[in-house]
C-alpha cells in the first residue's frame, strides 16, 4: 500500500470545520505522544503556545474561522510508545479524536524497531475502529544523531513510521526529511533547536507546514 492522498485522506473532516453555526460540528484533533508535542523546549520549560499543535490550531482557526474546533494534547514527556500504547484506550479513545496525531519516534529509539511497530501498530488499529483519521509524524531532530546516515537510529525510526503510514494506508507528516531538506538549504541546526532534542519556535512550524498539507484549502 501507499500513504492516503492529502488531497482526499481529510476532506469529510475539512467540509465539518467550514459548516457554518448551526449545521456546524465539533472537530477534535488529538495530539498524542511525548515531550515535544507537549511543548517542551528547554527542559524543564513547556512552551505551550510556540509548540505545533497549538500553531496548528491558530492556523486552521485562520483558514476555518466558522470552526468549532478543539486540538487537545495527550502527550507526556520522556514517554516512548510503549507507554503511549499503554494508556492510550484510557487517555485518547474517550475523547473521540476526528484526527489523531501520532508522534513518538524520537523517544523510540529507547524501545527500539520492534517493539515499537508493535505499539504503533495497536494504537494504530484501535484508533481505525472509531473512525479516526490518523497522521503519523516522523521525529523532529536530535543534535547527537548522525542525521544523514541511513543506519543512524532516528533515521531508522523515521523510516519505519514512514513504513507504518503506507501500510495502513493513513497520513504521514515527513517533518524529519523537512527539517533535513531545511539543513541542506543552508539552515543550521542551532536554528531549529532550543534544545538538544527539542525544536524551538522554527522547528516546530516546520512540523506545522507539514501537517497543514493535509488540509487542502478550496481554491
Amino acid at each position: 500500500m501507499s500513504t492516503a492522498d492529502p488531497k482526499t485522506y481529510l476532506a469529510d473532516v475539512v467540509a465539518l470545520l467550514d459548516k457554518p453555526w448551526p449545521a456546524n460540528h465539533i472537530v477534535n484533533i488529538v495530539a498524542h505522544g511525548h515531550s515535544v508535542p507537549a511543548g517542551y523546549f528547554a527542559t524543564p520549560v513547556v512552551d505551550t503556545f510556540n509548540a505545533y499543535p497549538h500553531l496548528l490550531h491558530v492556523r486552521l482557526k485562520q483558514h476555518h474561522p466558522n470552526a468549532v474546533l478543539n486540538v487537545i494534547v495527550t502527550a507526556i514527556g520522556g514517554e516512548h510508545s510503549g507507554s503511549g500504547a499503554a494508556r492510550f484506550p484510557r487517555d485518547v479513545l474517550p475523547l473521540r479524536p476526528d484526527i489523531l496525531l501520532i508522534d513518538y519516534a524520537l523517544n523510540d529509539r529507547s524501545l527500539g524497531l520492534e517493539c515499537a511497530r508493535q505499539a504503533w501498530e495497536e494504537m494504530i488499529r484501535q484508533a481505525l475502529n472509531v473512525g479516526a483519521k490518523i497522521i503519523l509524524l516522523t521525529p523532529t531532530l536530535d543534535k547527537r544523531s548522525a542525521l544523514d546516515e541511513p543506519s543512524d537510529p532516528l533515521n531508522q525510526q523515521a523510516e519505519q513510521v514512514r513504513e507504518l503510514a503506507a501500510q495502513f494506508g493513513i497520513g504521514l507528516a515527513d517533518s524529519f526529511a523537512a527539517s533535513q531538506a531545511a539543513l541542506r538549504a543552508g539552515a543550521k541546526l542551532d536554528d531549529l533547536m532550543s534544545h538538544v532534542n527539542h525544536p524551538n519556535r522554527q522547528g516546530h512550524e516546520l512540523v506545522v507546514t507539514e501537517l497543514l498539507k493535509w488540509f487542502p484549502r478550496p481554491n
